[in-house]
């Protein structure tokens, strides 16, 4: 990759994280007008915590490394990753209590991580000026926290998806789901690609496929909470 195309790519984040503000703000005043529905409450805080994440990439890429901003970064994205994303779908699909304890599972552990990436020391020596890596972790073992919560975020985010794209194709009525489900699991698997490339030195990787997965993802939200006359929109 050359210089100057490296240079554009780092401004991609900026882009990913201004969209992102008005996707969470979309399904944070569906979930007020609709409080019973946690499954809203977590896609949003889901989103917003993918906008920090980008926002940080975004911070790096105009102010340059900072160690506050590194640490924000590998916990709201390389840490929590779809996490959230994932917690809303297990309050779609399973029981409220099933969820309940998962959900405590879920934030303690995410909680212990994130107490050891704010506790490693930094090796200097990887920094770079405007790039983020976990690389410059002094306590490389914490980067092995991020494998589950990354299997989490598959297992229910994508697998979630998918099961619920093979349910609504039998019914021509809700076509239009199996459509927003694929859509769904294409934007999450997305940046899950993007932090493989990561891990191997090209983080210019994530920053493209988190863009690309934000696009999919609010491309599938709408077409799933679209009115349909005669459908029950289950997932509104």
């Amino acid at each position: 990759m050359s210089g100057m195309s490296a240079s554009l790519v780092h401004y991609v984040p900026i882009v990913t994280t201004i969209l992102a503000v008005p996707f969470a703000l979309e399904i944070y005043r569906r979930y007020r007008e609709h409080p019973e529905r946690l499954h809203l409450l977590w896609w949003a805080i889901g989103i917003a915590t993918y906008g920090v994440g980008t926002f940080t990439e975004a911070t790096t890429t105009l102010i340059g490394w900072n160690e506050t901003v590194f640490r924000a970064w590998y916990i709201s994205g390389a840490l929590l990753g779809g996490a959230p994303l994932a917690q809303g779908t297990v309050y779609l699909m399973l029981r409220r209590r099933t969820a309940h304890v998962l959900t405590v599972i879920l934030v303690g552990y995410v909680l212990i991580a994130s107490v050891a990436v704010v506790l490693s020391p930094i090796d200097y020596a990887q920094v770079d000026a405007h790039r983020l890596t976990g690389r410059v972790l002094g306590w490389q073992w914490v980067r092995a926290f991020s494998p589950f919560v990354n299997l989490y975020a598959v297992i229910f985010l994508i697998g979630g998806a998918i099961l619920s794209a093979l349910r609504y194709s039998a019914d021509p009525s809700t076509r239009h789901r199996v459509y927003a489900n694929v859509l769904i699991a294409a934007g999450a698997i997305l940046p899950g690609i993007g932090g493989t490339a990561t891990r191997m030195g090209y983080v210019e990787v994530l920053y493209v496929t988190e863009l690309a997965g934000l696009l999919l993802t609010w491309w599938g939200y709408r077409l799933s909470v679209r009115t349909v006359p005669e459908v029950r929109l289950v997932l509104t």
